[in-house]
């Protein structure tokens, strides 16, 4: 069974808590110190509105409950319980997350004290945790170390205490790790022929242990990370070490395949476990020793936080921008978040601020909303102090008092990127303020709409009358593009991989409407004998699917005579799109399945039976597990993004027809899913989902074409 590493916190959004108390959790024995008050443990002060307990729960998983509490710290006699139902530890549901409130009364001549709560929850490997614990007794800095769990980590039957108080056991008691066991892989011989290293380069050829794989080289030394497997059982695993100055066109290659490369963070710094192995997430087990392979390479310069931070009038489709923008860096892996500052406002100053609110020359109401604004900005500067990545910042921000107010509370904190959005067509004007109206909260008490487009319209000529252009920092200027019809692009000090990216999408984004359709080819003996991966023909049954789906798509598309058709290479989608003649087909290998490597053509029993580990190594984590020799879904999503930026530039409608991964990892960026949740998305057999994109957002539609 995996331990799993759980992440509690409580946030004093309205500054209530004084600072003679401070929080606790207690609860079930042994981890949170069987309900006893004396024995409960003091959260810790992470900000100054931010309190957090970090806790590693070991095998076996009970059902585990706790609850808050709030002591006095000069009298910790002096306490207070929260008024909630005990609270549940869920280990069993690996992506746990949950976020509620917890209240306390009359403490400390408080009557009512209320402060948010939130928890995360994921499984980790033995190893991992062991990489993690060695790396706080050597007070480091450890980010997540990735090792693909090997079985070189025990816990004992009864946990010895441990000497330091950490934050990955509760009480000094809930967790003890055995020493991992050594295992020696052999020396090579000889260098390999196709590593064309010259010798005066070459450090050192040496074994090493597992262990030594997790924590190897030193402040001289560098892992380049040659590694050979073979089939079946795992055999010697070597390495090369290779000085730090090795000039990158010295560096070794080898075109044989296998070969698995391992990347080492410079930035981790452990005096005496240096060159430590780091990456983002964990890997499940598995049976050979690919555990090294990693997901994703991160460098110093891509760990910073980011905010993008929206410019420009009502009207001109920020908000529809910074929507898709999130949707698609969420989608790619990293953690963003969407903060709309109008609704910072609504919920401060309520719905039906009218024109005047938003004068330039109306004191009262423009030091307001620089005060919500300054409100939003610290929100989200706290969000990423506690791990977020891209915080996008919607508001107008449309002077320059405004963006300097907001460059000085970022100072040291983030990079700050201005995205200005700039629009000269009044025929798109025109249709974003219709939406708006329709849309908005600002107006739903508003039923007349021609009081409601009057006020609108008065507010849009305040801010066109204070506007100031931005010209300052680091800035994108997206002008005349939102319709998709060419437009201009003006950068200004924009560097580095992500803002690249970042870029790239937004000038292949618009706003124009148009349906996407997916659909998983038909029937196949494939299906009917539930064989993973394969080419197979249609069955009788799919090939009346794919006439069937021809007369559907004909009839929603009968006056559209410029949509096209995509499909993968594989010959059961080919069969299934062959009756769809009114459309150009276009062939995607990207959309091709998922590649199941050497269990292509396996049924899932037969994996479970000859290859248990690899199964129950895809059960835990069916998002982050590679096939051996195969792909995982994050290997389909980084592949599927060129798809994705030619959906976004599409003005037409598309019809695709690919496979189940393929469509859970499409859908899940149109659906704005929750990258853990992909791999579990329904999307059924012989079924059509209609994507309709446009300016008022991403709406779906189900089809069940055949029973």
């Amino acid at each position: 069974m995996d331990t799993y590493f759980v992440s509690i916190k409580l946030h004093d959004q309205q500054r209530q808590l004084p600072s003679q108390l401070a929080p606790f959790v207690y609860g079930s024995s042994p981890l949170l110190g069987s309900w006893d008050p004396d024995k409960a443990i003091k959260m810790r002060q992470a900000s100054e509105l931010l309190w957090e307990v970090e806790l590693a729960i070991p095998p076996p998983h009970g059902e585990l409950e706790f609850s808050f509490l709030v002591k006095h710290l000069d009298n910790p006699s002096l306490y207070g319980v929260e008024d909630h139902p005990k609270r549940l530890l869920l280990p069993a549901n690996r992506a746990y997350h949950s976020t509620t409130c917890a209240k306390f009364k009359d403490i400390e001549q408080i009557k009512e004290l209320e402060l948010s709560v939130s928890m995360q929850m994921e499984s980790i490997s033995p190893a991992l945790l062991a990489a993690m614990w060695r790396a706080y007794e050597g007070d480091s800095k450890c980010k997540q170390v990735e090792t693909n769990a090997i079985d070189d980590v025990e816990f004992p039957v009864s946990p010895p205490k441990l000497s330091h108080p950490s934050t990955l056991n509760g009480n000094n008691q809930a967790l003890g790790l055995v020493a991992p066991k050594t295992k020696t892989l052999e020396t090579v011989e000889e260098k390999d022929k196709n590593l064309q290293v010259p010798e005066s380069k070459l450090i050192s050829k040496r074994s090493v242990s597992v262990q030594d794989l997790v924590v190897l080289g030193s402040e001289s030394e560098k892992v380049q990370g040659v590694y050979s497997e073979s089939d079946g059982d795992a055999k010697p695993v070597f390495c090369d070490i290779f000085p730090n100055s090795l000039d990158t066109k010295e560096r070794p290659l080898d075109n044989k395949e296998p070969v698995n490369r391992v990347y080492v963070d410079d930035s981790f710094q452990d005096e005496r476990e240096p060159g430590t192995l780091v990456t983002q997430g964990t890997m499940p087990k598995v049976s050979s020793l690919t555990f090294l392979v990693a997901d994703q390479l991160l460098v110093p310069k891509e760990r910073r936080r980011l905010a993008i931070i929206m410019v420009g009038l009502p009207a001109r489709g920020k908000s529809f921008t910074a929507t898709k923008l999130t949707r698609y860096l969420r989608w790619l892996g990293h953690k963003t978040k969407h903060f709309n500052v109008g609704q910072y406002r609504r919920l401060k100053h309520g719905y039906n601020q009218k024109a005047d609110f938003f004068r330039a020359d109306n004191q009262g109401g423009l030091d307001a909303r620089n005060e919500i604004a300054a409100l939003a900005m610290d929100d989200m500067l706290m969000w990423m102090q506690e791990g977020g990545q891209i915080g996008i910042f919607d508001a107008t921000n449309s002077t320059t008092e405004r963006r300097r107010m907001l460059l000085q509370r970022s100072e040291g904190k983030c990079k700050v990127i201005f995205l200005e959005i700039i629009c000269n067509d009044r025929l798109v004007i025109e249709r974003n303020i219709q939406l708006k109206i329709q849309q908005s909260p600002d107006y739903k008490d508003m039923p007349d709409f021609e009081e409601s487009l009057n006020d609108f319209k008065a507010r849009l000529t305040n801010y066109e009358k204070a506007y100031e252009p931005v010209a300052e920092g680091s800035y994108i200027k997206m002008i005349d593009t939102v319709g998709g019809e060419g437009g201009q692009v003006q950068i200004n000090n924009i560097s580095g991989y992500l803002p690249g990216r970042i870029l790239f999408f937004l000038v292949n984004t618009h706003t124009s409407p148009r349906p996407i359709f997916l659909t998983r080819p038909g029937e196949s003996f494939g299906t009917i004998q539930k064989v993973v991966g394969g080419d197979h023909r249609l069955s009788e049954r799919g090939e009346e699917y794919a006439k069937v789906l021809a007369d559907f798509v004909n009839e929603q598309l009968k006056t559209e005579h410029t949509a096209s058709v995509w499909t993968s290479t594989l010959q059961r989608t080919l069969f299934t799109a062959q009756h769809l003649h009114r459309f150009p087909k276009v062939q995607w290998r990207a959309l091709d399945d998922i590649s199941a490597g050497i269990c292509d053509g396996m049924t899932y029993d037969e994996i479970k039976n000859k290859m248990a580990e690899e199964y129950k190594a895809r059960s835990s984590d069916k998002l982050r597990y590679r096939y051996p020799r195969g792909e995982s879904y994050l290997d389909v999503i980084q592949r599927l993004e060129p798809v994705i930026i030619e959906l976004e530039r599409q003005h037409a409608p598309v019809i695709i027809v690919a496979h189940q991964a393929v469509l859970r990892s499409l859908y899940g960026y149109f659906a704005d899913k929750p990258i853990e949740q992909i791999p579990y998305i329904e999307i059924p057999l012989h079924t059509v989902i209609e994507i309709q994109m446009g300016m008022a957002g991403v709406e779906e539609k189900r089809f069940k074409l055949l029973e």
